[in-house]
């Protein structure tokens, strides 16, 4: 079968031949790949970044967002039958830690953890792809246009619910009111395609969400953003420091636009006992500085956390499946206008190596 590749650390990607995966166990899935998703991350490791290939190959079959259809189960899989629409998940177990233990490989203690397209095993730019029950979710065929959105909804998921969970462990008013999130200023920083499903999860939870970027106002993303009830932020109208004072303090910031300065100068829109979580990845070494002292007295007297968020577990992937239905009922075909290019496989080395302005996200189609 024909796959998609990359020599890491050098060389553009490049039709390979693999042996169609066969169920070996009877606890593994056989999928057919419809669509994969093109995101940074590949694109980073075409051009020499982090990647690793499968132990003794010199190529890696890359790609980590996917949507599939279950072709075949075998004898003791329950949660899936053939013709289901699903995922897979991407990190995996390192088989020595307690996370790893209890199936939360995004937070491995030993770091031999591997992940599909990215770190150590061939991901989902291919036909067809074999893997364990428990790396898989199932999808409602209403999903069947959006649902290759469920990786990176994963992520912003996993950044949600830290951030929930570390308010609910120190407020009391939060693990005392089921809808904590409802009517809640929530910032999102980075209007990509995991800040906007941040925006998106937030709004099914009824928060009052802020978008953060610094593209114009009519542009696609902080349009698609004021369809679902947010209101966008101009950074370059409105500064990060200036937040607070212009609009209102937030008691949520989710971190996706991966630039280190950002980071630190959003800590002044966030509001007294707030949560900042951060999932964007800086490039480069670059040093920043930083007035640390007013920086650290904000936290403590503000009472204020921040956290860091890789990665996500099954759970997260299914509380994104779940959101996606929700939000598929409440604006009909609106999820859908995130995915903006979509390339045919023969059509692969345009789908990398163009990211035209217009680009929300990109989607290579395997079949349909």
């Amino acid at each position: 079968m024909k796959a998609i590749a990359i020599q890491p650390g050098a060389g553009q990607p490049h039709w390979v031949d693999r042996t169609q995966p066969t169920i070996t166990a009877a606890n593994q899935v056989l999928l057919r790949v419809l669509r994969v998703g093109i995101c940074g991350t590949d694109r980073e490791e075409i051009l020499g970044g982090r990647s690793k290939a499968p132990d003794g190959q010199k190529e890696l079959v890359i790609g980590h967002e996917m949507l599939g259809r279950v072709e075949k189960v075998g004898d003791q899989v329950t949660r899936a039958k053939p013709g289901d629409l699903a995922v897979f998940t991407v990190r995996r177990v390192c088989g020595e830690c307690l996370p790893c233990a209890m199936n939360r490989p995004d937070m491995c203690l030993t770091g031999k953890y591997q992940e599909r397209g990215i770190w150590g095993m061939d991901g989902y730019q291919t036909e067809y792809v074999v893997d364990q029950e428990q790396y898989l979710v199932r999808l409602a065929p209403e999903l069947a246009d959006i649902g290759v959105l469920a990786e990176p909804m994963s992520v912003a998921e996993k950044a949600i619910d830290e951030a929930g969970r570390i308010q609910a462990g120190r407020l009391p008013q939060a693990s005392a009111a089921p809808d904590w999130w409802f009517g809640r200023p929530c910032l999102v920083a980075g209007l990509g395609p995991i800040g906007l499903l941040a925006a998106l999860a937030l709004r099914v939870r009824g928060a009052a969400v802020y978008g953060l970027d610094i593209v114009p106002e009519a542009s696609a993303r902080p349009q698609w953003l004021l369809a679902i009830g947010g209101q966008y932020i101009n950074g370059q109208e409105i500064p990060p420091d200036k937040i607070a004072s212009l609009r209102r303090s937030m008691d949520v910031i989710i971190e996706a636009a991966g630039i280190a300065s950002l980071s630190f100068n959003l800590l002044d829109a966030l509001g007294a006992n707030g949560v900042m979580v951060l999932t964007g990845l800086p490039d480069g070494d670059r040093p920043i500085e930083l007035n640390g002292a007013a920086l650290v007295r904000g936290l403590v007297l503000g009472n204020q956390a921040i956290a860091g968020s890789v990665n996500a577990a099954r759970d997260h992937f299914q509380l994104g499946v779940d959101d996606m239905l929700s939000a598929e009922l409440r604006w009909p075909g609106h999820v859908a206008k995130l995915i903006t290019h979509r390339y045919a496989a023969q059509d692969f080395a345009t789908g990398f190596s163009q990211h035209p302005d217009d680009e929300i996200k990109a989607v290579i189609e395997w079949a349909r």
